[in-house]
Parts: C-alpha cells; structure tokens; sequence
C-alpha cells in the first residue's frame, strides 16, 4: 500500500512541529525549536523540493511493427528530487514551488502576530501544508479548550493553487474540525499566492476566523448543554457513517462510534450530551479510521472525512434543536 505520508529513509516523517505543543499533531513529526520561520520550519518538513514540468508521450506501433514515441499535447508535473510524478496537468497551468509557497506564508504570519507550528508533506508530495497558531480559541466546561489555526497549503495538483482554511482543534484528543472562510461555505479560501499582504487585509480573514470561531463556540456550548437519548444514536451514526446493505444495521465503524461515544478522551467533560455525540465523529476520523496516520491525516484535513466532520456537526445541532 502507498502511504500518504512521506517517510525518509531514518523512518522520520516529513513532518515538523513546535516544540512547545507538547504533542504532535496527528501524533506525526519531529519536534523544533519555537522560534523557527516558516522558512526554516519548510525545511525541517522536507517540504523544499521542487518540481517541473515534462512533455508526455505515447507509444505507436507503426506497421512495420515500429514503436514511436508520439506527444499526448499534455504535461506531467514531476517532483525533481525523487523523480515522482505528482499530476498530469495542461500546459497552460503553472504550479507554485514550495519556496514561493512558504514565502507567501510568511509574509501573512507575520502580518497576522500568528506563529508558525506545524508543516508537513503528504502523498509523495502532492499536497505541500503549513499550520499557523492564531492565537485565538474558547474553553468550555472548565477545562475543554478548543484553538485555532490557519492551515495553509500547496498542493500539487492540477487546477489547485495555494489556499487557507481555518481548523479548530479540540485540545483534549487533538480532534480537528475545518471550518468556512467564505460566503459560499466553503471551508477554505483559494489565495493568488503573488498578492501581497497588508496589514488590514491579513487582519480581515483572522476577524472572519474569529467570527467562524465565535458560532462554533456558541455551537459547543449549546450540544454540551442537550442531552440525547438513546434512540437518536442509531439515527445519528447511521446518518454519519453509513449504514450496512445486509441488514441496514450499524456498519463495524458505526459500532465502534457508539462503543466511544462516552468513552473517548473528553467525554467526562459532558456526558451524555450532544456535544460527546458530535465529538465521536472527530475522534473516529482523526484517531481510528484509515490504516495509517499519514492516510488518515490527509482525509480528515484534506479529503473526504473533512466534509463528514461538518456533516456531523449540521446534524447534532439539527437534532439537538429538535430533543
């Protein structure tokens, strides 16, 4: 199997995070100083190489039984250090290299008083990331603190570009939630990456961020207070997490959501509350689903488990309204 995250061959993940945290996240990466730019953080990450793009061929078979090599018109992006092809791509789309990327990150770091944290890279290279501490969360329940970030990245795929998505993190099990930096509700925010930043403007995206975090601890606070009963379960894990053709049961994975619900780390925080119930999502995605850290890190940032995270939180509030 291919993992999703790159590891050298010390069997060290590309990944890096501050020392201070006290905890990776994702539990991946090698620890560095406090002070590190996100220059310095790039390369602690292995996250500067670069890449270029190479003209594609086809082989032909003449009818003399001659093979040709023939141009398919399109590019492949190839990651040049390990020779890996990332995308295949048009020849009008130009990719950003990570030292542009990772400039254009701090430029917006150190207009926004945020620090750099975490930087890693998944799928070979394909997705290129940055986390910055916002300085910005709540606490609830005397002790189940929730921070923010921002999380940039670069992925190396065609028809992406550099983009920022807001993340809360629940502190007590480093559960991860991506939240809408736009109108439209979509969780991230795509950035021309040659823009540059003022001040204002940096501090305009941190108030939508501040805002975002402002309803979801309003959100928090209202599922910690409603408590479900027992009847909902089935109905909000098989909504979540699909339910099984055979018998239209619980699938393993729902089983195993229900066993953690008030078993997970924080769930003495507001047991047997709606707000343990949307936690489980978090905790299942971010902690037990996907073989590998790697793998699970990518779809619960990245890819499908992130949507499933916001799902889940639509519905427990949906059905904590209604209880």
């Amino acid at each position: 199997m291919s993992h999703k995250l790159e590891i050298a061959a010390d069997g060290s993940a590309s990944f890096a995070y501050r020392e201070s945290k006290g905890r990776a996240w994702h539990r991946l990466g090698s620890p560095v100083g406090d002070n590190l730019t996100p220059r310095q953080i790039q390369k602690v990450a292995r996250a500067d190489f670069t890449v270029a793009k190479f003209d594609t061929f086809a082989n032909w078979v003449d009818a003399d039984g001659l093979v040709h090599a023939v141009p398919t018109g399109r590019q492949a992006l190839v990651r040049t250090d390990t020779g890996k092809v990332l995308t295949e791509c048009g020849k009008g789309w130009n990719p950003v290299q990570n030292d542009e990327a990772f400039d254009f990150f701090a430029e917006f770091v150190s207009k926004g008083d945020m620090v750099m944290d975490t930087a890693g890279v998944l799928k070979d290279g394909q997705i290129v990331w940055a986390l910055a501490d916002v300085k910005d969360g709540f606490e609830i329940l005397g002790g189940d603190k929730v921070n923010g970030y921002l999380l940039f990245s670069n992925p190396h795929k065609y028809g992406q570009t550099v983009d920022i998505k807001f993340v809360m993190e629940r502190v007590v099990c480093n559960n991860t939630l991506a939240v809408a930096l736009n109108e439209k509700g979509q969780p991230s925010v795509r950035i021309n990456h040659r823009r540059k930043f003022d001040a204002d403007s940096v501090k305009k995206i941190l108030g939508i961020g501040h805002n975002k975090t402002e309803k979801f601890k309003a959100a928090a606070e209202f599922l910690a207070s409603k408590r479900y009963n027992k009847d909902v379960i089935d109905t909000f894990i098989g909504e979540v997490f699909g339910r099984s053709e055979k018998d239209n049961g619980l699938t393993r994975t729902g089983d195993q959501a229900v066993a953690l619900i008030e078993n997970q780390p924080g769930a003495e925080f507001a047991p047997g509350t709606f707000w343990n119930l949307f936690n489980v999502v978090t905790y299942m995605t971010d902690n037990v689903m996907g073989r590998e850290d790697g793998t699970r890190l990518e779809s619960a940032v990245f890819g499908t488990n992130a949507k499933k995270k916001l799902q889940a939180l639509d519905l427990a509030v949906e059905m904590a309204n209604a209880a």
